[in-house]
C-alpha cells in the first residue's frame, strides 16, 4: 500500500488520490511517495515484449494502489491513444548507431514533452476527485514557460469538473507558444500573460495555493485549488514511465 510523505512534514500518510487532488501540501511542501518501488530484472525483461500502455500499466500501479486495475488501464486508455499521438509506439526509440538510441517524446498533441504527462494526469485527477466524493470542483493553476502551458490547457479542456488557469510571462515565451495557448479552445480554460519572468509567474502560483484568504474565498464559490506543475505527483509519476519503457 502506496502512502506518500510531505517533504516539509505534517501531512504525511496520504494515498494517491488524495495527493493528486491537492497537488502542494498546505505548508508548501511536496508529495513524494513513502518508498521507491522495487522492479525486479525478470519483470523488466517482461516489458519487452508490452506495449507502451502495458508498461504503463505495470509502473502506475506500483504507486497508485488505492486505484483499481480498471481505473487505471481507463486513464491510460484515454491518455495514450491513436488519436492523441501520432506514433503507435507512443514514446519510440530510434536507432541512431549501434552504441545510441533516441528516445522520441514529442508525438502528442501539442509537440511537447510535456504531453506525455499532461495527457494521462487530467484523467488520474478525475479519478481522484471522484474517489474523493468532494463536491467542489477543482481550479487548476498552471505556470508555464512556454510548452507545459499548452500542454495543459489540452490536456485539461472540457473535462468535467474542473477549470485551468495557465499564467505565462508575458515577454517570456515564443510567439507561438503565446498563439498555442490564447487560442486554445474549451469551455473550462482560461489563460493571462504576467508582466515579469517565470519565476514571477510560479512564485505567484504558490502564494495562491498557500494563501489562506484567497483559499478560504475560493471554497465559499465551491472551488479548490490543485496544480498541473511538477509539483503535482500526479504530473511526475507519468514521466517515470518512458523512462522505464526505454
Amino acid at each position: 500500500d502506496m502512502r506518500y510523505i510531505c517533504t516539509r512534514g505534517h501531512e504525511n500518510g496520504l494515498k494517491s488520490a488524495a495527493v493528486i487532488k491537492k497537488g502542494l501540501a498546505d505548508n508548501g511542501g511536496l508529495f513524494v511517495p513513502g518508498f521507491v518501488p522495487k522492479i525486479k530484472t525478470n519483470e523488466l525483461e517482461s516489458f519487452i515484449n508490452m506495449t507502451y500502455a502495458g508498461r504503463a500499466f505495470c509502473v502506475l500501479k506500483k504507486f497508485l494502489t488505492d486505484f483499481s486495475d480498471k481505473e487505471i488501464k481507463s486513464c491510460i486508455g484515454n491518455a495514450y491513444n491513436q488519436d492523441n499521438f501520432d506514433h503507435q509506439d507512443i514514446a519510440p526509440l530510434h536507432k541512431l548507431n549501434e552504441h545510441v538510441y533516441i528516445l522520441e517524446l514529442w508525438h502528442g498533441p501539442t509537440s511537447a514533452f510535456k504531453d506525455m504527462a499532461l495527457q494521462i494526469m487530467p484523467y488520474f485527477m478525475k479519478e481522484s476527485i471522484k474517489k474523493s466524493g468532494d463536491k467542489e470542483k477543482t481550479l487548476i493553476l498552471v505556470a508555464t514557460s512556454g510548452d507545459t502551458g499548452k500542454a495543459a490547457l489540452e490536456g485539461f479542456k472540457d473535462i468535467e469538473g474542473i477549470e485551468i488557469v495557465v499564467f505565462y510571462p508575458e515577454q517570456g515565451v515564443s510567439e507561438v507558444q503565446k498563439m498555442q495557448m490564447v487560442t486554445q479552445e474549451g469551455e473550462n480554460v482560461n489563460v493571462f500573460a504576467v508582466d515579469g519572468n517565470f519565476d514571477d509567474a510560479q512564485n505567484g502560483v504558490k502564494e495562491i495555493f498557500t494563501g489562506k484568504e484567497v483559499n478560504d474565498l475560493l471554497l465559499d464559490k465551491g472551488y479548490k485549488f490543485s496544480s498541473a506543475n511538477s509539483i503535482n505527483w500526479g504530473r511526475l509519476l507519468p514521466q517515470i514511465v518512458y523512462y522505464i519503457s526505454s
